[in-house]
């Protein structure tokens, strides 16, 4: 066993000397997918098992994206439809995960990372909302990095809730909806995004072999460059990720 940990070691630090130097991106989201497959996978008899691997992992991912200087950071936890269609018991196992796991750690002193919340909070226990909002204050003074978890999170629906407030506070000045709509821009939307103060996604992971957003950061994935990877959340390991950036950084140097 000890031949391929000393190899894996020796092309990771390879896989690092390569991006000395690249363009690298300064925003990086994750859809973290494929817990509950990667459980099965490992013989567990609960699948939703893989829900609390995936959510301690997120602390390796924060961890590799530090140590390369990548100071902003979303994934994906779950979409408005994960909350609502799936079954009861594997929403609130992972709302737990979410409380217990992501929440706790990221108020631990010695944690440099600011907490930010993208989403709907509507459909969300109380219990994690909570955890959660005391989470965002409680790491709010913080300048290391950000995080961005987006929660009950669907893209569609930021831009519609971007165009509703933003027609609400012009409405609020007076302004005639004719004259909104002669000056009206990209910039003027994504103003009111969940998070208007953070930059756009610059490169999107999904793990787990899916070839599609589903509905993650629509509008911040307009300059965004895609890497899709077979690996499941939980076994995404840090090679997998400097793969990710080493074609990133192949695709803005091309």
């Amino acid at each position: 066993m000890r031949a391929p940990r000393v190899l894996y070691r020796w092309y990771a630090r390879r896989l690092r000397r390569r991006l000395n130097g690249a363009s690298l991106p300064r925003h990086v989201a994750v859809a973290m997918d494929g817990n509950r497959r990667w459980a099965r996978q490992q013989g567990f008899d609960d699948p939703g098992v893989g829900h609390r691997y995936g959510a301690e992992h997120l602390e390796d991912l924060l961890e590799w994206c530090a140590g390369i200087g990548i100071g902003h950071v979303t994934v994906y936890v779950a979409s408005q439809d994960n909350l609502t269609k799936r079954d009861g018991g594997e929403v609130a196992h992972l709302m737990a995960m979410i409380e217990e796991i992501v929440a706790e750690r990221l108020m631990r002193p010695g944690n440099r990372w600011r907490l930010h919340l993208a989403g709907r909070s509507d459909h969300l226990p109380d219990s994690t909302a909570h955890a959660l909002k005391a989470a965002v204050e409680a790491t709010g003074e913080r300048t290391g990095g950000h995080l961005t978890i987006a929660i009950g999170y669907d893209g569609q629906v930021e831009i519609v809730d971007a165009v509703r407030s933003l027609l609400e506070a012009e409405a609020a000045r007076g302004t005639a909806v004719g004259d909104l709509a002669e000056r009206l821009t990209a910039a003027d939307i994504g103003a009111h995004r969940y998070t208007p103060e953070l930059p756009g996604a610059d490169l999107i992971i999904r793990t787990s072999g899916e070839r599609r957003l589903s509905s993650f950061l629509l509008w911040q994935s307009a300059g965004a460059e895609l890497y899709f990877c077979d690996v499941y959340w939980p076994g995404f390991r840090e090679v997998d990720f400097l793969r990710a950036l080493r074609d990133f950084a192949r695709r803005r140097a091309a």
